[in-house]
């Protein structure tokens, strides 16, 4: 195998990639490429520049990518109505197609060699990122670090930095004890005091939401409009995919909305317990399905149900750039036409209540046929018996099928 020269690596500026950096150049002896994205995780990653021109790099990609994020990856997964397991929204998942996505474009523009990232040997992720860059590039080579050298702890990363001078932050008394995630979706708790699933997390852990017994006591009341499944507005005020998902986490986390405790199933086989805050999300998830129940055929919104898990599968294991992927969603996407109108909700201590929904154009609930006073002939009722009797049929054949034995 021809030995590389260049590499680009997924790059934070945190302790791990500053570490990884380093150890690339000092294993492989080559010339390597950062990549840092901000989709939406609240922190300046501008800082990575400047780690990343102090460990010798030339070629630094800062890139601000909330919108494709949003607009490419969250949104067309949110028409699926996509959760894993009953509760996961996918914040993390969602975002590693995306990162790989970039790293295999910047790879190309630059002429390197490999590909590389920090996520460990007993994670999702590594999963993710490197599904999603084969699926784009199969030839391309992919460097883990993770799964080939022997730091195994924070302690020996620390040490590390220390022994090659590579500047960490080392305010160790504030720094938070779990392994988090942000993106514009959520944010992710993992480790410390969490890997006990009996131990309730710290009041403190949570960055983005009150906690629902000390959101306002006066409910917020909050109007979404949507276009063929997107949300394209907020009480009237028309905003981009990105926007959306800003205004919503404020709103939904200044009302307790969007917190969550599990355990999970990892792709690579093991359990895991984490904590999530998904704000805009929920609100998201919650509006949409209201939105459909009064757009949406009955058929076409049972079967989008039965498939939904198998979509979330999907996204949760790292196949977003598969073809079953693709084809699922082409299905999906087809059937958002007709999902136009506006859900009006009310965000009250860690509750989301819909409130209303309305579809002037393509609205499937008529008044006249639910109505309990008079219908003046929408529906005949008598019909009913003989609709009964069919699909009893079967039903009775068994029964006296089983009286005769």
């Amino acid at each position: 195998m021809a030995a590389i020269s260049k590499v680009v690596l997924a790059y934070s500026g945190g302790l791990d990639t500053s570490v990884i950096l380093k150890w690339l150049q000092e294993q492989y002896r080559c010339e390597l490429v950062t990549f840092t994205a901000d989709i939406g995780q609240g922190e300046e990653v501008e800082p990575a520049r400047a780690k990343a021109q102090a460990l010798g790099v030339t070629e630094i990609f800062i890139e601000d990518l909330r919108e494709e994020f949003a607009r490419d990856f969250v949104f067309p997964m949110f028409r699926a109505n996509a959760v894993y397991e009953g509760e996961y929204l996918l914040g993390t998942s969602i975002a590693r197609p995306l990162i790989a996505k970039r790293l295999v474009e910047i790879a190309a523009q630059t002429g390197a060699d490999a590909v590389s990232h920090g996520a460990t040997g007993k994670g999702n992720d590594q999963v993710r990122f490197e599904l999603g860059a084969y699926a784009l590039n199969p030839d391309v080579r992919i460097i883990a670090p993770w799964r080939e050298w022997d730091l195994s702890s924070r302690e020996r990363l620390l040490a590390y930095a220390a022994e090659h001078d590579i500047a960490v932050e080392q305010k160790r008394g504030n720094r938070s004890p779990y392994s988090m995630d942000a993106n514009l979706l959520h944010i992710s708790y993992e480790g410390g005091e969490l890997e006990d699933p009996w131990s309730e997390p710290s009041d403190d852990m949570w960055r983005w939401s009150v906690a629902p017994e000390q959101a306002p006591d006066v409910p917020t009341y909050t109007t979404l409009t949507f276009v063929r499944g997107d949300i394209v507005a907020l009480d009237g005020e028309s905003l981009t995919p990105a926007q959306v998902m800003a205004r919503l986490n404020t709103l939904a986390g200044a009302n307790g909305v969007g917190r969550l405790d599990i355990v999970e199933n990892r792709y690579v086989g093991m359990k895991s317990r984490g904590c999530y805050e998904t704000p805009a999300g929920t609100v998201m998830l919650r509006a949409h399905r209201a939105m459909e129940s009064i757009t949406l055929d009955r058929e076409a919104t049972h079967l989008k149900d039965e498939i939904m898990p198998r979509y979330a599968k999907l996204v949760y294991n790292g196949y977003w750039f598969s073809p079953e992927r693709e084809m699922l969603q082409a299905l999906i996407d087809s059937s958002q036409e007709p999902v136009n109108g506006e859900v009006r909700l009310k965000l009250y201590k860690g509750n989301v209540t819909v409130v209303g929904r309305r579809s002037e154009r393509d609205s499937l609930f008529d008044e006249s046929i639910v109505t309990f006073e008079e219908d003046h002939g929408a529906y005949d009722q008598k019909d009913a018996e003989g609709f009964i009797k069919l699909n009893a049929l079967r039903l009775r054949t068994a029964a006296r099928r089983a009286r005769r034995r």
